[in-house]
């Protein structure tokens, strides 16, 4: 449906109530499980995402600061107008992307999205050479079908269902809608008809798609949580009888066929799912009816994940003063990146169980006040309850004595979702994917001499088709004043006035003109300066150790970053940001930043009136943060002087 590019309309950030309301829709569409208490938090089936409460599953599904908009495009031979809805939302670390699809009140999920989700809809197989067709948007036909009868129960007609390849099983590529009831199949060779009708898959517009303009993400080699019936060696075996037959559908409706045998392979890879490096078991079964932990333990558990995380960032950034960390940190900040990830989590239930909420402490910001009163951290208190910390004590002994646990090499889903990340913790809340933290900026303003002052820089064998600095030009002029004998005899601050100066330099553009040329003189400084005036103008941004000559000079003046404060909604602040690509700042790395930072929500659109060839991002954060924005722009190598606030709360410009 998307092999052509649609027409995406301005997205609009989606109210939680929408948000919500959308996931709760997505779960029951899908018949995701929710884990209850009852049974221990653990999943009832395969269908079960890696959450264990509603909210994480609704997260994960549909993340927080979600955006919206309509869409048209044409599908069929007939090409008929179709229209619908895209959901665009950002997964941690990566880039803005659509992560679903609303299409006659059915939502069908990209490929990012079972990406991190697996089972959420049955996952079919195809061979490779057949995928290749499905992705250029064919559909697939049922004696395409591999790895059946039996095939998933819940691949039935109308439903939704993902396509990989025997190659890579456990990575879906193409995700479609059932026109038959596949699940029912005892037969596909010889069989007819469409089995599979492609909706979106990777390679398509709809994966292409992105905020900041860039190409889409690649497929990953493989995905764990998908359940494969076989293992991969053996799959390709018997592929020479392999027969293509996309005209043998009677309907002449187009599609691929393939016939092929497959041979099964009952036995599955043994994965470590430990820390790397270390020699760990993998995860032990665990009993249903698994006691629950006390609240002492759950508060032993939190305080030494703490200590692990302040380790890992001590034994990981030894030449740093603050061993990686920015401070003050923020209470969120603190629990999603020092204890969430080093929680020792192997199962649902120990997930549902390791939550703050069922600490002793209830809060954050308690659970920081416990660690100031055993002398491990400093904190404040900030205006609406919020609690930083302003330092924390790497040397104190039960740091560096700490011996670590093993970790469960895990996934997680977003901060609040669970732990047992294995140490891939992320720097107060600094996106891994951002290279601009820490480069360092340089602004020059470059000046390029108009026709007419070509004998001036000829005179003293100097381009002037070259760009200069200002105080490149100072000595070539002067070059020329004396070369020319123009200095006065009785003031050698004053030069006289030749053709070539009075012509090219004072030409009548400004009232004082007439009056220099009656004199027949002017001052050095005063001529220098108006040469310079009558230059075009040209700017340079150098990264690091780049020179002028391997960046590309643009015409104008150097811009700014802009910062906009606005009200809406009555009485609620916004802070808009935008101009950051010119100096080599991604805008998504820093919302991310900024959404862990200040607390808040943001997104990240397209500035209004930017060309869609060459678009300007903007970056939007809930709140008055402006003090917030300037300091993670510093941290990019941003001079205070290169950014312009504009107040319009108070309608006035800073």
């Amino acid at each position: 449906m998307f092999k052509k590019k649609p027409n995406i309309k301005p997205l609009s950030p989606l109210r939680s109530s929408d948000r919500r309301k959308i996931a709760d829709q997505i779960i029951a569409d899908l018949g995701i499980t929710i884990p209850s208490e009852e049974d221990g938090g653990k999943p009832k089936n395969s269908n079960d995402v890696a959450a264990v409460n509603i909210g994480a599953i609704r997260n994960t599904l549909l993340p927080e600061n979600s955006l919206s908009a309509r869409f048209t495009t044409t599908a069929g031979k007939d090409l008929k107008q179709v229209s619908g809805t895209v959901y665009v939302g950002t997964h941690p670390g990566e880039e803005q992307r659509v992560l679903w699809i609303k299409l006659e009140e059915r939502l069908i999920p990209t490929v990012y999205t079972l990406w991190k989700n697996p089972m959420i809809v049955p996952l079919l197989h195809t061979p490779d050479v057949v995928l290749q067709k499905l992705r250029g948007g064919a559909d697939l036909m049922t004696p395409g079908l591999a790895r059946g009868p039996p095939f998933p129960p819940k691949a039935t007609q109308g439903s939704v269902v993902a396509v990989a390849s025997l190659e890579r099983p456990s990575v879906p590529m193409v995700v479609g809608m059932c026109e038959i009831d596949v699940a029912s199949l005892q037969e596909v060779r010889g069989a007819k008809g469409h089995a599979v009708r492609g909706e979106h898959w990777f390679g398509d517009e709809i994966w292409a798609w992105s905020a900041g303009g860039g190409a889409g993400s690649q497929a990953p080699t493989e995905l764990q949580g998908w359940e494969v019936n076989a293992s991969v060696s053996g799959l390709t075996e018997g592929m020479d009888s392999v027969a293509m037959g996309e005209s043998d559908d009677e309907s002449g409706q187009g599609g691929v066929s393939i016939h092929q045998d497959v041979i099964e392979d009952p036995k599955t890879l043994e994965r470590n799912n430990f820390v790397e490096g270390e020699e760990g078991k993998p995860y032990e079964e665990v009993e249903e009816n698994q006691k629950e932990f006390s609240t002492k333990e759950i508060d032993d558990t939190f305080w030494k994940a703490f200590l692990y995380g302040v380790y890992h960032f001590r034994s990981t950034n030894k030449s740093d003063q603050h061993h990686g960390l920015k401070f003050p940190v923020n209470q969120s900040a603190v629990i999603s990146n020092l204890v969430l990830p080093f929680l020792p989590i192997t199962t649902s239930a120990q997930a549902a169980s390791l939550n703050i909420k069922k600490t002793s402490w209830k809060n954050a910001r308690k659970f920081i006040k416990a660690l100031e009163k055993a002398r491990l951290l400093k904190s404040k208190d900030r205006d609406g309850g919020e609690c930083v910390v302003l330092d924390i004590d790497f040397e104190d002994p039960t740091i560096t004595g700490f011996v670590p646990y093993k970790l469960p090499k895990k996934d997680t889903t977003g901060a609040e979702s669970g732990g047992g990340g294995g140490g891939k913790a992320v720097t107060a809340g600094i996106s891994p994917s951002d290279d601009s933290i820490g480069q360092k900026l340089k602004k020059i303003e470059l000046y390029r001499p108009k026709e007419q002052l070509a004998p001036i820089f000829a005179d003293g064998n100097a381009s002037h088709h070259a760009f200069y600095l200002p105080t490149e030009l100072r000595p070539i002029i002067t070059s020329y004043i004396e070369s020319e004998k123009l200095i006065s005899d009785t003031n050698k601050k004053l030069v006289h006035l030749d053709p070539i100066l009075a012509n090219a330099v004072f030409d009548g553009s400004t009232a004082l003109d007439s009056e220099v040329l009656a004199k027949g003189s002017v001052p050095r400084d005063a001529l220098i300066d108006r040469i310079l005036k009558s230059c075009s103008p040209f700017w340079v941004i150098l990264r690091n150790d780049a020179s002028r000559d391997q960046v590309k000079a643009n015409p104008g003046h150097a811009p700014k970053i802009y910062i906009t404060l606005e009200t809406r909604s009555g009485n609620k602040t916004v802070t808009k940001l935008s101009g950051v690509e010119t100096f080599y700042i991604p805008p998504q790395p820093l919302a991310e930043e900024l959404q862990k930072s200040c607390a808040s929500s943001t997104n990240v659109n397209q500035l209004a009136g930017s060309s869609p060839k060459k678009p300007v991002m903007e970056v939007m954060v809930q709140g008055p943060q402006k003090d917030a924005v300037i300091k993670a722009l510093e941290r990019r190598g941003v001079n205070r002087q290169w950014v312009e606030v504009i107040d319009k709360t108070k309608g006035k410009k800073k």
